[in-house]
């Protein structure tokens, strides 16, 4: 009878051991699963945990401690607060005054121009921020986030990238490192902080919503646009502050936003580092910046193009014309050529080749990959200075036009004339047009388009810099081969129109009309 009871007590027992091994299973299993989630997230901080800055390693304060910080939800958190703190430090507001804001007080309401942001980039006081943003100064005051208030000077200034370098006096600023814009990627973290609507040291946080943006917003015949799109929140004051990716490096100037309202809709755009670290090393240098040309003028590739020239991808630009003597001639470029990478970068728009060969100086040999004749080549071009006399002259006559303060030119009327020659006046413009005539037609080198006649002083077009003698053959994207076409094109306009004219010795110009 001993035997026959102790049987169940025996089986009772291995049942119990069996489900106390399977519960000790399962939560092996589960502690091993969080483990492996917080190593993820432990090695995307451990990555972001040291800044290369003037030559050192800072360490950041990031979360290793899951007990403490939580799951990695909290790190995160973590994270995106220590960015916060570690570069809102090396944002400052700035403060401009010009003559006419009398004492130079700037009370709620003034315009926002007259307002913005900028990046310590050096602990000797370097800042940089937008060119709009100190345009006209005369008095610029700089403050930083301890309240403490700068008086600061003008560097340098670069109409074409709106980047300028101001300057204050001291010693041991907290600086934001550069990052390297090249590297950043769609749907990558950034952080954007400045001063927007007066309300000071404002962080916000998005992605990288679209890289190489061309927009036409700087005002400079010679822009150079390749911003970096982000839906990170941006306003007005946001101008000349900081975009930087999750390890605090600065990998954008924020410049400018998407909106009719002026009020944040959703995008802003920001001049990558790379193209800023260049323009800025030559402004404290120099005062200027020395930037190489390749002498070339250039239109984007589209599918009709690439058919005509035997790309199998609509890629590239096309080198409409070389300049005679220039740096792309020397080297043996040829109109016609399309353009498909510069320094073993991809080019596949206007704006990426300004961009690649804009970082480069005076005196440097870029390898140019262009496809020509069915295959592919690669010449290296050695870019010439604006201060050489064939960029002088080739420089010159692209800003030569109409002052507006000059009289307006008499109009002198075609040597075939006829009743061709009637004059179309464009409101709003204030210039006279025609149709082109078979002798102009020769001289232009212009198979249509619409003759300039006159501009007046005073006008739009005269203050955009339009010249007179010239044709103008398209209007944004639309190829004008009449006045009539100008007239129709203008009057469904809504905004500034890209005007582009062909001059006597058959090169193009641009110019932006409100």
């Amino acid at each position: 009878m001993a035997s026959s009871s102790g049987r169940p007590a025996r089986l009772l027992a291995g049942i119990g051991l069996v489900l106390v091994g399977l519960l000790a299973g399962v939560l092996v299993m589960l502690l091993a699963e969080e483990e492996s989630d917080t190593a993820q997230v432990a090695r995307i901080v451990e990555r972001a945990g040291t800044v290369e800055e003037a030559g050192t390693t800072r360490t950041a304060s990031v979360p290793r401690d899951w007990q403490t910080d939580g799951p990695p939800p909290a790190a995160l958190n973590r994270l995106f607060r220590d960015v916060a703190e570690d570069v809102t430090e090396g944002v400052v507001s700035i403060r401009v005054a010009s003559s006419a804001e009398g004492d130079g007080e700037n009370p709620l309401g003034q315009p926002a121009q007259n307002l913005g942001s900028g990046v310590v980039i050096s602990p000797e006081g370097y800042i940089v921020t937008n060119s709009h943003v100190v345009e006209g100064a005369e008095r610029i005051q700089v403050r930083l986030t301890d309240k403490r208030q700068f008086k600061a000077r003008v560097v340098g200034t670069d109409a074409s990238t709106d980047l300028a370098v101001i300057k204050v006096d001291g010693e041991d600023f907290s600086v934001v490192p550069f990052g390297n814009s090249d590297q950043v990627q769609v749907g990558d973290w950034v952080v954007a902080v400045g001063n927007p609507l007066q309300l000071t040291s404002t962080v916000t946080a998005g992605i990288v919503s679209a890289l190489g943006r061309q927009l036409r917003i700087i005002e400079d015949q010679f822009r150079i646009e390749n911003f970096i799109q982000t839906d990170a929140a941006i306003n007005p004051g946001n101008s000349g502050g900081a975009l930087v990716n999750l390890k605090g490096e600065l990998v954008g100037i924020n410049t400018a936003i998407a909106s009719r309202s002026r009020r944040t809709e959703g995008y802003g755009f920001a001049i990558p580092s790379a193209l800023v670290e260049r323009v800025v090393t030559d402004l404290i240098a120099y005062g200027e910046v020395r930037r190489g040309y390749l002498g070339v003028s250039i239109l984007p590739v589209d599918a009709d193009r690439a058919e005509e020239i035997g790309l199998r991808d609509i890629r590239g630009v096309y080198l409409e014309e070389v300049q005679s003597g220039s740096a792309a001639d020397r080297a043996g470029l040829e109109g016609g050529d399309v353009v498909i990478s510069i320094m073993g970068e991809p080019v596949n728009a206007p704006n990426d080749l300004q961009s690649l060969i804009a970082r480069q100086r005076p005196g440097d040999t870029v390898a140019v990959e262009v496809w020509r004749d069915g295959t592919a080549r690669t010449f290296g071009v050695e870019l010439m200075g604006e201060d050489t006399p064939v960029y002088q002259e080739w420089l010159s006559d692209l800003q030569s036009g109409g002052a507006p303060n000059s009289d307006p030119p008499e109009y002198q009327p075609p040597d075939d004339g006829g009743a061709d020659a009637a004059v179309t006046e464009v409101d709003g413009w204030d210039v006279g047009l025609r149709p082109l005539t078979d002798t102009e037609a020769s001289v232009f080198d212009a198979d249509a388009g619409a003759y300039v006649a006159y501009v007046e002083s005073g006008g739009r077009a005269a203050a955009a810099g339009l010249p007179r003698n010239v044709v103008m053959t398209r209007l944004d994207d639309t190829r004008i081969e009449s006045p009539a076409d100008v007239v129709q094109h203008l009057s469904a306009a809504s905004g500034p129109v890209l005007v582009e004219v062909q001059r006597r010795d058959g090169t193009p110009a641009f110019y932006e009309i409100e």
